[in-house]
């Protein structure tokens, strides 16, 4: 593959932030230096030192104009945010989820997929494979600021959290997921808890079948969330396209990456999809403390993501051969602890390179090469 004359320059913003972050976080940069000119891309960082270390020095997470800091940038990469002494609700509210609402990134796209090479921990059906994506609303739902607490500490004390959905919310996230699902198999689960919760829910059914109206050529399930949970479980294989509220999502997510063998290997974005502002991609597996500084954090979850990215600004060739790298260290073997290996986090990293080069000198030698 030859390199455009005139590659496509795009800004990235990096926020490595707290724990393994920016363990994980350098060799993706690399990873993506190394695949970008290959598909005409030309990558700038614009590098944020945000984290819970930030908010000890600050008492904030983030500077106050850290959203017009990074609206300049085409996307956002995360490493991963949190640690001991910041409480989480802290940590969230003072950059995710800023992140998340300022730019309207309404969409969090998590695939949850049994890639080659990996034991699943389920007992699958022969011939079956795990092979779905979750479409989680990230924008309203159960994660809402409309509540209080009241006579704290004292035993008549009272603590409200609103649920809030709205038509446009729903809508919008439904239209995304049955775009998806007729792209993909044709099939859509949604996630509700319609028997329990009387507003919200009802609502959510409501406004997912309305939209799905218009998409004849796409079968609508609906799915209690706890039987949705189960069924996830028990036969993975059937799922296409699951959407759900934000906490459900949430939840049915960690699940899944479980499903598949390791929450270090799990992606995510969190999507506008008009592309009128940045999108943000970052792995699931959190921070993790307890392993920051050893050299042995999964850097795959991190590359996955940056293969979705990669998706996002319309190069899925990109993203397929950089998948297609990470699939091929894991079936020859080189893999984390995590995944039953002995491998570090730079000696996967490089494994992935190594991939990256040999498919690149496998396509300049051309069809006589091989």
């Amino acid at each position: 593959m030859q390199s455009p004359d005139s590659p496509r320059k795009v800004t990235v913003a990096v926020i490595p932030g707290d724990g393994i972050g920016a363990e994980v976080m350098e060799p993706a940069l690399g990873i993506l230096e190394e695949i970008g000119p290959r598909h005409g891309l030309e990558f700038a960082w614009q590098h944020h030192g945000w984290s819970c270390e930030h908010y000890t020095r600050t008492g904030r997470m983030m500077p106050a104009d850290g959203i017009d800091q990074l609206a300049g940038a085409d996307q956002i990469l995360l490493g991963a945010v949190g640690f001991p002494g910041v409480p989480d609700h802290v940590s969230l509210w003072g950059l995710l989820i800023p992140i998340r609402r300022a730019f309207r990134q309404y969409v969090n796209l998590r695939p949850v997929r049994l890639l080659p090479g990996i034991e699943c921990p389920l007992r699958l059906r022969e011939g079956e494979d795990i092979d779905f994506v979750v479409v989680r609303e990230n924008n309203e739902g159960e994660y809402s600021e409309v509540g209080g607490r009241v006579y704290r500490g004292t035993e008549d004390e009272i603590a409200v959290q609103e649920s809030v959905f709205t038509r446009r919310g729903v809508t919008r996230v439904a239209r995304y997921a049955l775009d998806l699902a007729s792209s993909r198999r044709g099939s859509l689960a949604s996630a509700t808890k319609s028997n329990g919760i009387v507003h919200t829910m009802p609502f959510w059914d409501e406004v997912v079948h309305e939209v799905a109206a218009g998409y004849p050529g796409v079968e609508v399930a609906d799915y209690h969330i706890d039987a949705l949970a189960a069924q996830f479980v028990r036969d993975p294989g059937r799922f296409d396209v699951v959407v759900a509220s934000n906490l459900f999502g949430d939840i049915l997510t960690d699940l899944g990456a479980a499903m598949v063998g390791s929450i270090g290997i799990a992606p995510s974005g969190n999507l506008n999809p008009e592309k009128e502002h940045p999108s943000m991609f970052e792995p699931v597996h959190g921070s993790a403390p307890d392993i920051a500084g050893r050299g042995v954090a999964n850097p795959l979850g991190m590359i996955w993501t940056a293969s979705m990215m990669l998706d996002h600004l319309g190069h899925p060739e990109a993203g397929a051969e950089l998948l297609s790298a990470v699939t091929a260290t894991l079936t020859s073997g080189v893999r984390t602890p995590d995944l039953g290996g002995s491998a570090s986090t730079g000696e996967v990293a490089e494994a992935v390179l190594e991939h990256l080069r040999d498919a690149a000198q496998q396509d300049d030698a051309g069809p006589a090469g091989r």
